[in-house]
């Protein structure tokens, strides 16, 4: 299928085609793991205004053609690290739904085992280091993963690349521009992903950056522009980012172009510095969701009743893993003082505290005794 205007480069000779291969098995999958992150995300809406979920809660539901294209294009191996808004790659990363919402009531079975919370999931076998709740910290981390990934590289053969997403609000930090300068000196396959959804926190792109084409920030490190609210776009994009930082050529900037239907977090109602149309124009008119559904229907992949019956089924069967993760329990005291500090670097091998102070010194937990 051929579209337009999915590309804008800088400082690069070639781009990505503008002609994406895709078979029907592809493109389903790719809506059913779009779908289920919708879900997921207004799942968590629902459990947070019953206050099963406490404390911070940013969600992801609009940006779903952003995970799903990076994922469709990179390799188990490939490292990703992202900001605080991090449900959905958490899922796409080897997780569940039920692990994620274990993790979000703080229950034992969730991803992190109830000490992360919504901004710090993992998952060390499939390369995803967070979930991190400082704005634009994970970059340097990102940094650090693509050094290492070209440390390891075997000669000749291409290297893993990293990826680290952070939003607009977080472009200007500076520690971000001290991560490209080593980057680009060391030629790192590194990648610098801005989720461009169009506000920092309740601040709008034109009021708190002077530099609004954040695909240029590199300024001569390379960077392309992405619509975000295609997964075919994403995906074709992203291929092209991991073939060139993987072959040797040094870091690149990219920009996805998307919006969050939520506010900022589960404390913003993120009506008042937008307007409730331009969110309904958003989804009428660029939803990555609807944009999969018509390309399955026009291809004639699928009718729209068959991908109704798939979307009730995914609902089904998010209800049944929330009901799953619901069946968890809260941790043992005990449990508060595991992996505080290593005895030494063979994995699991850890040295207890004497105790874990709480702000009432009273309420102190205690060294466990054998």
């Amino acid at each position: 299928m051929d579209h337009v205007n999915m590309f804008k480069t800088h400082m690069l000779d070639t781009a990505p085609s503008n002609t994406v291969e895709c078979t029907k098995d592809e493109l389903m999958e790719h809506f059913k793991i779009m779908y289920t992150m919708r879900r997921m995300e207004i799942t968590c809406d629902n459990e947070y205004k019953a206050r099963n979920i406490r404390g911070f809660c940013h969600l992801y539901d609009g940006q779903e053609a952003v995970a799903t294209g990076i994922d469709a294009a990179f390799t188990k191996l490939d490292s990703w690290v992202t900001s605080y808004r991090c449900h959905c790659v958490a899922l796409i990363r080897g997780g569940s739904v039920s692990k994620v919402l274990a993790e979000l009531f703080g229950l034992k079975d969730g991803y992190s085992k109830a000490k992360g919370g919504s901004m710090h999931f993992y998952n060390k076998e499939w390369n995803f280091y967070g979930g991190h709740g400082i704005v634009g910290a994970q970059v340097p981390i990102g940094a650090g993963l693509a050094f290492a990934n070209k440390y390891n590289a075997k000669p000749g053969e291409p290297m893993n690349v990293a990826i680290a997403c952070y939003g607009d609000g977080a472009a200007n930090q500076g520690q971000i521009w001290e991560s490209a300068n080593m980057a680009a000196l060391w030629k790192l396959p590194m990648v610098f992903c801005i989720e461009n959804n169009q506000y920092g926190m309740g601040t709008s792109i034109d009021r708190h950056s002077s530099h609004q084409d954040y695909y240029m920030m590199g300024n001569h490190i390379p960077g392309i522009r992405i619509d975000g609210m295609n997964v075919l776009a994403v995906k074709e994009g992203m291929r092209f980012v991991k073939d060139y930082c993987g072959s040797g050529n040094g870091p690149m900037y990219v920009e996805m172009m998307t919006y969050r239907y939520h506010g900022h977090s589960m404390s913003d109602p993120g009506t008042t510095y937008r307007n409730r149309e331009e969110i309904a124009f958003t989804r009428s008119t660029r939803d990555p969701l609807e944009f999969i559904k018509k390309t399955l229907v026009d291809a004639n992949f699928a009718t729209a009743e068959e991908l109704k019956a798939v979307e009730k089924q995914i609902r089904k069967d998010v209800q049944k893993e929330v009901l799953k993760a619901k069946e968890s329990t809260v941790p043992e005291p005990s449990a508060l003082f595991d992996y505080i500090h290593a005895a030494d670097t063979t994995p699991g091998n850890q040295e207890l505290v004497d105790y874990i102070r709480m702000p009432n010194v009273d309420n102190s937990f205690h060294k466990p005794t054998a």
